[in-house]
């Protein structure tokens, strides 16, 4: 393992912010696995600290394929996780909608162009990331249709579940979609928690990675033989929006399979007690998505199902 500061950010008052990257192997850049780029992703932080430790091991055995480099970066925004902020502290603006950056703008937007000048020239480019809705999800593969995508690729990791989604104008400015438009082979990986642990889902999240690195000669591993996965586009999954306010208390869990009709979620009136609104399946699914806060809002999405 090297370890070497991949950008730095240089502070008048306090420790220079410097973002890390652990290599593995020497060669072609074969893959970079990117990490936290906000302050409460713990959990994809906690991800990124478990493959480093597989993958010391794998290196001290040599199983890291010749002619192959391995880049990890647990972080780039250091200073937010120290401050128990998602964004960054001084404006509140997301790393993650800042790519490709600018080397002579604002904060954020010099952190992306540092960081992506070290990591776009990558064959494989794999982010652990949040979603924008507080919630938990199946672990899966998540991948924008930008028409640079191969979506035969993502069944090297081994996850049941390969979600495909149409990028949107903000989505545009994130890591994936310009990995894809600089011709890296992009993919972000979606395990259940933010701002807490979930052990068995950085289980899943570390050994999709080794399996896909496996995959790809990249690296020998040992591991179950890929199940077949199955591509869900986003926009054909059923969305299930709460109609009112008030507290909500889920009565099903991630992965479970449901039928139309099936209760789901009680809203109750936070000042009365009384259940505003009952929260049903509209057709037979699986519980891909569930909202883990217990306040909603009208217009709030509540679950997502896969058709089944």
């Amino acid at each position: 393992m090297r370890k070497r500061t991949i950008f730095q950010l240089n502070s008048l008052y306090r420790d220079n912010m410097k973002v890390t990257g652990y290599f593995y192997g020497k060669g072609e850049p074969a893959i970079c696995i990117m990490g936290a780029l906000r302050g409460n992703e713990i959990q994809q932080l906690y991800i990124c600290s478990q493959l480093n430790k597989r993958l010391k091991e794998l290196e001290r055995e040599g199983a890291i394929c010749p002619g192959k480099e391995i880049l990890v970066i647990p972080t780039a925004n250091l200073y937010s996780i120290n401050a128990g902020r998602r964004f960054w502290p001084a404006d509140n603006t997301d790393i993650n909608r800042m790519f490709p950056g600018y080397s002579l703008g604002e904060t954020t937007q010099r952190i992306a162009a540092g960081v992506f000048e070290a990591i776009s020239h990558y064959k494989y480019g794999i982010h652990f990331c949040s979603f924008y809705m507080s919630g938990t999800f199946l672990t899966h593969v998540r991948m924008m249709h930008t028409g640079f995508e191969d979506i035969s690729l993502a069944e090297g990791f081994g996850l049941p579940y390969t979600v495909v989604r149409d990028p949107k104008p903000y989505d545009t400015t994130t890591l994936n979609y310009n990995w894809q438009i600089w011709e890296t082979e992009a993919f972000s990986v979606y395990t259940s928690g933010t701002d807490e642990i979930n052990l068995e889902s950085a289980r899943e999240g570390v050994e999709a990675v080794l399996c896909f690195m496996a995959s790809q000669g990249i690296i020998r591993y040992s591991h179950p033989e890929n199940q077949k996965t199955q591509v869900l586009w986003e926009k054909e999954m059923d969305v299930i929006r709460s109609d009112t306010a008030g507290i909500i208390l889920p009565y099903v869990n991630v992965g479970e399979v449901v039928e139309a009709g099936t209760l789901l979620a009680e809203i109750i009136d936070p000042y009365i007690g009384d259940v505003k609104k009952e929260v049903t399946a509209t057709k037979r699914g699986r519980v891909f998505f569930e909202r883990n806060k217990p306040v909603v809002y009208a217009n709030t999405v509540l679950f997502r199902l896969i058709p089944e």
